[in-house]
Formats: C-alpha cells, structure tokens, sequence
C-alpha cells in the first residue's frame, strides 16, 4: 500500500485538536487550496459517517472533494479523498486521510496523517505523491492546522 505518512504535535487537548481538524476544518484551510471554479468561500467536513467533504463557492456553488468513512471524536476521523491527479472531484476514484489525535499530556496532542492508497492513481502516482508531499501539501497544511489549534479557545 502506498501512502505519505505525516505528524505533527500540537499544543492542544484532542478534543481541540480534533475538534479544529474537523469541525473548524474551514478556520485552517488555505484559500488557494480549491478546486471549484469560483473562488473559496469555506471549506466544510460534516461530522458523522458519509458527511460531505467539499467547498463551497463564494458564488454559492459546492464542489465536493470526498466523504467522512469514520467519525470517531476525539480519536480518529477517515476521509475519503476523490480528487484525481489533476485535483479534480472524480467520484470513482478513492484514496484515504486517516487522521488519529493520541494525547501526550493534558495540552499536547500528536497528529498523524496517512494519507494511503496512492497507487490507486496509476500511472500518476509520483506526480500526486510529490505534490501532497511538498511544502504546500500536507507538511504546510499541518503546519497551518496546529497554528489554528493552538490558538482556538479552549
């Protein structure tokens, strides 16, 4: 199985942690990071199994991006990732964000992503492995995460 493995520790509970990855998804989610033809206005995850994964447009249009597999508050959430190679929403296509929260004190929480099943692109697999493993995927998008979580209200 070929996947890109990430962590993070962030200084928040796992509540927070998991709270702000999920519910607050939209407070951290860069901007530029869409791929509805208008521009971003918020990006959502609905918390419960086969909640919606998508943006929505500033011009009121919704462009999904995947759906919840698992909901476990605060320990783990599964996300189904449907965008192909060229970021785009490809219903038939699934790979899988598994995020865990395990706690490492009462303020501290570490942060693992997988984000697994990357041979399921094909011939473009080191094309989409090289783009979620730069600086702007998932290494800065957790960066960016555990900014947020820090600075939540409790």
């Amino acid at each position: 199985m070929s996947s890109v493995n990430k962590e993070i520790v962030v200084q928040a509970p796992p509540e927070r942690a998991f709270r702000v990855f999920t519910e607050n998804f939209d407070s951290w989610w860069p901007r530029g990071h869409h791929i509805g033809k208008a521009d971003m206005k918020a990006a959502i995850i609905e918390g419960r199994p086969n909640g919606r994964w998508y943006e929505l447009g500033v011009d009121g249009s919704e462009c999904d991006w995947g759906y919840v597999i698992v909901w476990e508050p605060p320990h783990r959430v599964l996300l189904a990732w449907q965008l192909d190679a060229q970021w785009q929403y490809n219903p038939s296509l699934v790979t899988e964000v598994e995020v865990t929260f395990t706690p490492l004190g009462p303020s501290t929480t570490r942060v693992e992503l997988e984000h697994r099943h990357l041979e399921r692109f094909g011939e473009m697999e080191e094309t989409v492995r090289k783009g979620i493993d730069s600086p702007e995927g998932w290494n800065g998008l957790l960066r960016l995460y555990a900014e947020a979580a820090r600075e939540a209200a409790a």
